[in-house]
């Protein structure tokens, strides 16, 4: 996973609270605490700008898909055509 937030300058201390457990058996695997908490963030924010980018684009996407519904692909891809050529 790419982490554009890492490499972005300033870092911000932060406390955390989570099951004993859960911190006991990282700790136990060798896990970084604060590294494990960084990448589950990034990906966390990763999904959200995923959702969020999915609502603003819907209507767009459901246009596009009901065209191609209605009215086919512009272009055949290449597997479709008939001369069977590649």
């Amino acid at each position: 996973m790419s982490n554009t937030h890492a490499s972005s300058g300033s870092r911000t201390r932060v406390n955390l609270t989570v099951p004993k457990q859960m911190v006991e058996e990282a700790k136990a695997l060798g896990l970084n605490l604060s590294g494990a908490a960084e990448a589950g963030i990034a990906q966390a924010l990763k999904r959200a700008k995923e959702e969020a980018w999915r609502k603003k684009n819907a209507a767009a996407i459901e246009a596009y898909n009901t065209r191609v519904r209605e009215q086919g692909l512009l272009l055949p891809p290449l597997w479709m055509q008939r001369d069977g050529a590649v």
